[in-house]
C-alpha cells in the first residue's frame, strides 16, 4: 500500500503502492502517518524520496469511491487525517525529493507540494482538478501551492482545474527539474546521493529555517538562525569540513542529524 525500504549511504525511498494510479485512501494516509514518525525517529536516515509505483501515476488523488462513507463528516475523517499525514511529510527532518513518474492529480499533488524538490517525468501532467467535482483542495494545496509558485498561478490552476504538462509545470515554478521519460526516480535518487553526503544536521536546520521562514519577521528568524547556527558550531561536522578543506580533500560527513557537540568537548 505505502511502501518504505532503506538503500545505501541512508536513503529512504517511500513509495505510494496502491496501483494503477495510486490512489489516497484512508488507509494510506494512516500509512504515511506512520512510516513519517518512523523516519523521523530513525537517526540514520539522511534523505527522503517519495515516488510511486509502476509507470502511470504518481498519485492521481483520492480514492472517491470511500467519499460516500465519509460524506457525512469529511473534514473530520479524512481531510484532517491527509493535512495532518501531509504535514508530517513537510515537518521531516530531512530532505524530501518527490519523484513524480506520472500522473500527479489533486491530493498526490498536495503530496508533491509537502516535499522540498520536485523531479518530474517529461511525459507527466500535473493539476488541482478538485474545483471540478465542486469543492477545492483541501489538504494543503490552497496555501502550499501559491507560496511555490506565486499567486497569479495559483490562482489560475486552482480556479480553473486544469491539468497542465510537465513542461508548464517547470516553467512556473511547480517542479524543480524534468527528467527524460522513466527515470524520474533515477534522477531524484542521483540527487539524494548528493544530499546523503552532506551534513545531516545543517540539511535538517536549512529544512526547518526555510519551511518556517514563511511565519517569522526578521527578527525571529534573525533569533532563529543564529540559534541553529550554534547548533551546527558545536556539532562534529564543522571539524570535519574544516579538515577536509586543509587537507584539500573532499569532506566526509558521517554524524547524524541528533550529534550536537558542545565547546570544549
Amino acid at each position: 500500500m505505502v511502501g518504505l525500504r532503506i538503500e545505501e549511504r541512508g536513503i529512504a525511498v517511500l513509495t505510494l503502492n496502491n496501483p494503477p494510479l495510486n490512489l489516497n485512501t484512508l488507509a494510506t494516509i494512516k500509512r504515511i502517518l506512520f512510516l513519517c514518525r518512523k523516519i523521523k525517529d530513525d537517526p540514520s536516515i539522511r534523505a527522503l524520496v517519495v515516488t510511486g509505483a509502476g509507470e502511470k501515476a504518481f498519485c492521481a488523488g483520492s480514492d472517491i469511491g470511500e467519499f460516500a462513507d465519509v460524506r457525512h463528516d469529511v473534514v473530520t475523517q479524512k481531510l484532517a487525517r491527509e493535512n495532518q499525514a501531509f504535514t508530517a511529510i513537510e515537518g521531516l527532518p530531512v530532505p524530501v525529493i518527490a519523484a513524480l513518474n506520472g500522473i500527479t492529480l489533486g491530493g498526490g499533488a498536495e503530496i508533491a507540494l509537502a516535499c522540498d524538490i520536485r523531479f518530474m517525468d517529461e511525459t507527466a501532467r500535473i493539476g488541482f482538478p478538485e474545483v471540478k467535482l465542486g469543492v477545492f483542495p483541501g489538504s494543503g494545496g490552497i496555501f502550499r501551492l501559491p507560496r511555490l509558485v506565486g499567486p497569479a498561478h495559483a490562482y489560475e490552476l486552482l480556479y480553473t482545474g486544469d491539468i497542465i504538462d510537465a513542461a508548464d509545470a517547470h516553467r512556473i515554478g511547480l517542479v524543480n527539474r524534468l527528467a527524460p521519460q522513466g527515470q524520474a526516480l533515477a534522477a531524484a535518487l542521483d540527487l539524494a546521493k548528493v544530499l546523503a553526503a552532506r551534513p545531516a544536521l545543517a540539511l535538517s536546520l536549512i529544512r526547518a529555517g526555510v519551511r518556517d521562514a514563511e511565519y517569522q519577521d526578521t527578527k525571529q528568524a534573525t533569533e532563529r538562525s543564529l540559534a541553529d547556527s550554534h547548533r551546527v558550531f558545536c556539532g562534529p561536522d564543522l571539524e570535519e569540513g574544516v579538515a577536509a578543506f586543509f587537507a584539500k580533500r573532499p569532506p566526509v560527513f558521517t554524524a547524524p542529524r541528533t550529534t550536537v557537540r558542545e565547546p570544549g568537548s
